[in-house]
């Protein structure tokens, strides 16, 4: 399996038994991933699997989904994802069962998150502009400035750093060391920060 759900739990550190570094680390809970539904070349032109990751209870999901969930015979999943499998991966079920033993070996992976929300937030907090000075008068302290649009070319180009939303999209961490594998409680440690808040949804992949 290439790729695992998981969920943030947060931050800490351990110590290198050999050289005493202190590592940080963000610890990621997978617990056992379902397989919902296995994808193959015959029928979908591709192979992968369907995970599905939290216990939720049936009247939380929309009856489509329920459906595709009964069909495959697996239990209501919170969070599905699909991810590629591996060759050793082929003789896969729905109903299966998938733990943090499937990242044995690897020594580096992406973890892609959802950011935290900030809200609408001016130039100055989500791009660092300088502030403009407080003397002889000026008011304009927190605010962009001009756009730089004239009558020609009377409009503003798409991109221009401006205020707007901040925050609460997808970003993934690359390269990321995987630094210990607790099987016993279904824990991944991974050296750095990942994105999103703790409890917060999170996909781990293998990064060779």
């Amino acid at each position: 399996m290439q790729g695992l759900i998981g969920q943030k739990i947060g931050m800490t550190r351990i110590f290198d038994k050999e050289t005493g570094e202190v590592i940080p680390v963000s610890v990621i809970e997978t617990g056992d991933n379902v397989v919902h539904q296995v994808k193959t070349v015959e029928k979908d032109g591709y192979v992968a699997a369907q995970l599905g990751y939290g216990a939720v209870k049936e009247s939380k999901l929309t009856k489509p989904v329920l459906g595709h969930m009964k069909k495959w015979g697996a239990a209501p999943s919170k969070v599905l994802k699909e991810f590629a499998l591996d060759k050793a991966d082929a003789e896969l079920k729905p109903g299966a069962r998938i733990g943090v033993e499937a990242f044995e070996g690897v020594k580096f992976v992406d973890v892609t998150g959802l950011t935290k929300g900030r809200g609408m937030a001016g130039t100055i907090k989500k791009y660092h502009f300088q502030r403009g000075r407080k003397t002889h008068g000026n008011t304009n302290y927190r605010e962009r400035g001009s756009s730089g649009s004239n009558t020609f070319p009377a409009r503003v180009f798409p991109g221009l750093r401006m205020a707007s939303r901040y925050g609460n999209e997808f970003r993934t961490m690359k390269g990321l060391k995987l630094v210990k594998l607790d099987k016993e409680n279904g824990l991944l440690l991974v050296r750095g920060a990942i994105p999103g808040k703790p409890r917060g949804i999170v996909f781990i992949t293998k990064n060779r």
